[in-house]
């Protein structure tokens, strides 16, 4: 009930998502990408899906909204875009890679893309040079889907809150009706709270602030602000301090995002609660710094460096496709901005080696600072048989 109440909603699936189409759209894929098990090996098309799916994140539009068709919609555009898609790899593809050496007469050509393009599943659905209509068509479905659930990757913690809080409250209700056998709430009160453990730091379970405690913490939280306001609530929340709780929640679940959430609900009392504090991990000093704690001079800096870690932005790594080499050697680059000066994750070959797959002729990977000077450079052999 919580989760479905969440997704109908909370603006961004308002904003990102058709819960109108999603059941039939998943139902072609499946048929879909059976149909290719049958067709092409299901070696091919499972080795198809690793690499698109270790690229998910990487295959979401962040600021244009996707357009809104039916199944019949996108089956009747398929074989059209298809086509189309086919004529236009063509296209660019028209000319003979040059010999090594060779010298050119020809004036210099445009960068293309000419514009960095973030979408990198969807450049690749477009552009890769040896992809079959089936493997377009494959990526295109893994593409969608990642864009379906990208809403949820900016709402975990309001979302399993929201879920959590209101199995909570629907459970005791019911108990309290007597609706409920004493059995059966001991038996969800013991799921609850493994659900809703935050475990403490050096604990071997111990990875990050719990997504469930956290959300869980903050709506009863809020409800306790709307209900009982102690006077430091009314001074943080002067606009839902002492209002009803109900509209208030409600509220806050429909316009906000994890970030957003925490950086306008999260209370000095549940900072205190928790424990929290701020640290700032500075390379050009040899020990790390606390540079807050829960007390009336950290309490904003503490919500402020919490808020930001939910931040897709500073979260995962600004990868775009910066330029192929279209009269060369059809080698594609990709261009890394580093944020606070952040290296590539040690992972980034091997997930490299995905984008040569799907591109199936070499791919660099630069990574450069603030200066704009690259750091890091990598590359990887395309798979061109």
């Amino acid at each position: 009930y919580g989760h479905n109440s969440f997704f109908k909603g909370n603006y961004l699936f308002r904003m990102w998502t058709d819960a109108s189409s999603i059941i039939d759209y998943l139902v072609y894929a499946k048929n879909y990408v059976a149909d290719c098990e049958e067709r092409h090996s299901l070696q091919a098309v499972e080795d198809l899906l690793d690499s698109c799916h270790a690229l998910m994140n990487h295959g979401v539009d962040r600021y244009r909204r996707p357009s809104r068709k039916s199944l019949a919609q996108e089956l009747a555009a398929r074989k059209e875009r298809e086509a189309h898609a086919q004529q236009q790899v063509n296209d660019l593809w028209r000319t003979l890679p040059k010999r090594a050496g060779a010298a050119s007469d020809e004036a210099p050509t445009k960068r293309f893309p000419e514009e960095p393009q973030e979408n990198l599943l969807y450049f690749i659905e477009k552009h890769a040079p040896l992809l079959e209509p089936w493997q377009r068509e494959v990526v295109r479905i893994v593409r969608k889907v990642a864009q379906y659930f990208y809403p949820q990757r900016q709402t975990q913690v309001m979302n399993e809150g929201w879920a959590t809080f209101w199995h909570h409250r629907l459970l005791n209700t019911l108990f309290d009706e007597g609706q409920l056998s004493d059995g059966m709430m001991i038996e969800w009160l013991g799921s609850h709270t493994n659900v809703i453990y935050q475990p403490p730091v050096g604990h071997r379970a111990y990875n990050g602030l719990n997504p469930y405690a956290l959300g869980f913490a903050m709506y009863t939280d809020i409800k306790r602000i709307c209900e009982a306001p102690t006077d430091e609530d009314r001074q943080w929340f002067p606009d839902i301090a002492g209002q009803p709780w109900l509209p208030t929640l409600d509220h806050a679940m429909r316009n906000y995002k994890d970030e957003s959430f925490v950086g306008q609900f999260l209370s000095p009392r549940l900072m205190r609660e928790m424990r929290l504090f701020a640290i700032v991990d500075d390379e050009q000093e040899a020990e790390l710094e606390v540079s807050a704690i829960h007390d009336e001079s950290g309490y904003r800096r503490v919500r402020e460096a919490l808020a930001r870690q939910y931040d897709l932005g500073q979260r995962e790594p600004n990868i775009q496709v910066w330029d192929v080499n279209l009269r060369g050697d059809r080698a594609l680059t990709l261009r890394h901005s580093q944020h606070d000066d952040r290296p590539l994750h040690d992972t980034a070959k091997e997930v490299l080696k995905h984008v040569g797959r799907l591109w199936g002729f070499d791919v660099h990977l630069e990574s450069v600072d603030a200066t704009g000077e690259a750091t890091q450079r990598l590359t990887v052999r395309g798979e061109t048989d």
